[in-house]
């Protein structure tokens, strides 16, 4: 079962590279000039590399030798438990953390990763994906897949379910389900990296700047661990095999098993973007007059409760029936003033109006105080005009009714915030 305290997006992907501890970023500016030295040298390397894997046929020799010679490019590899390896399996289940796991795995034991995702050709085959030419739907790479691993003389798939990377310290993703229609049987693969002073992997980076960034560090080290075969139990269904699977490997590495997607990453970056692009510096440019409030329960605290703390202030100045408390909860989790005065307008986040505003908040001045009413007249007559009619028979009606409603409540929140934001940087510019 899945732990109550199940780990965040935030804490399962990295979105920064360098330390924020002052002695690793000191120690990372030291080494830069012998950093920048061996990224040089290693990619005429690199080059080198990939000419013989590309010259030589796939056995234990060439393994050997490609191995070696990535050792010098500083990516080493261990592994535990070998003689599981291949041990009759077809499919290997492994976790994301780079977009190199599939190379570092095929060091070890010949086997094939199918290309998910990008443009077909020279790049896709270089980096060592296979390509199997499906362009449709997942039913119909699964069939692919199936034809392929009926023929004995391929080598085994090499999946990684979670579809996404992550910094593989504190959980797993969500394990898609596709992968384990494919056959009855799967061995689990267990990979954990690690490298001095930058993050191994980081969210929404080219597979580019991962392989510089790669010859660039001192070392990376890739530990790879073989665990035993997990066959398909009878009348169990692939969601339920997916979800045991991972259970076992989110064991063996010592991490967390969440219900966090792919999809789910997506969105938490795309808000992080966001986030980025907000205007949260005019709050310290703004006299110490302007500024927000610190509640009495944070004082002096930390930056990221000032934010959140300003950022609610905002919410509250545009929607000033809601509490606080509410407001800086849901702050909280999406880390945005729209999206949490989007989630409170919706009817997403549940609340109880405050009859009035709370004593630490400001005064409301008098064009605020006509504000105000304005929104309760804009808002119940919209309410009210439903009840002075008879009661909608039509579904569509209703619907447009309701959508009616929010658009109101949607104008009348970006006009007045515009106008209260609008307002603060016209006082605040000479």
């Amino acid at each position: 079962m899945e732990p109550a305290a199940a780990p965040g997006p935030e804490r399962l992907f990295d979105a920064h590279r360098f330390p924020t501890d002052g002695f690793l970023l000191l120690a990372l500016l030291l080494y830069a000039p012998v950093g920048l030295c061996l990224l040089v040298l290693r990619v005429f390397i690199g080059v080198h590399v990939f000419l013989v894997s590309c010259a030589l046929p796939d056995s234990v020799v060439r393994r050997f030798i490609v191995r070696v010679m990535c050792s010098v490019l500083g990516l080493l590899v261990r592994q535990s438990d070998p003689r599981l390896r291949g041990a009759g399996a077809r499919v290997f289940i492994a976790n994301h953390i780079t977009p190199f796991d599939h190379n570092v795995v095929s060091l070890l034991t010949s086997c094939n990763t199918p290309a998910l995702s990008g443009a077909p050709g020279f790049i896709c085959w270089s980096r060592g994906f296979m390509e199997l030419g499906v362009t449709g739907s997942r039913a119909e790479l699964v069939d692919s897949l199936k034809e392929y691993s009926a023929q004995q003389g391929n080598p085994p798939l090499l999946l990684f379910p979670e579809e996404a990377a992550t910094n593989g310290r504190a959980g797993l993703l969500r394990f898609s389900s596709w992968p384990f229609s494919i056959l009855d049987e799967v061995q689990p693969v267990a990979l954990q990296v690690r490298r001095p002073l930058v993050a191994v992997s980081v969210a929404d980076s080219s597979w580019i700047t991962e392989l510089l960034w790669t010859f660039f560090v001192p070392f990376t080290v890739y530990q790879v661990r073989w665990m035993p075969s997990v066959p398909r139990r009878v009348d169990e269904q692939v969601e339920d095999f997916a979800l045991r699977v991972q259970e076992l490997l989110a064991m063996e590495l010592g991490v967390v098993s969440t219900r966090i997607t792919a999809a789910d990453r997506t969105e938490h970056m795309k808000r992080l973007r966001h986030t980025a692009r907000l205007p949260f510096a005019p709050a310290l440019s703004q006299s110490p007059a302007a500024r927000p409030r610190v509640p009495p329960s944070l004082p002096g605290g930390a930056p990221e409760d000032v934010r959140v703390a300003a950022m609610a202030q905002q919410v509250k100045e545009v929607l000033p029936h809601v509490p606080l408390e509410v407001i800086r909860t849901d702050l909280v989790q999406t880390n945005c003033v729209d999206t949490t005065i989007a989630n409170l307008l919706e009817g997403r986040v549940p609340f109880f109006p405050e009859s009035k505003e709370a004593g630490d908040l400001p005064a409301p001045s008098t064009s605020q105080a006509a504000a105000a009413s304005g929104i309760q007249g804009s808002v119940a007559a919209p309410s009210s005009k439903p009840a002075t009619k008879q009661f909608a028979k039509s579904p569509v009606e209703r619907h447009l009714s309701l959508q009616e409603r929010k658009r109101a409540l949607y104008d009348y929140a970006r006009r007045r915030f515009a106008e209260k934001h609008g307002a603060a940087r016209a006082g605040g510019s000479p």
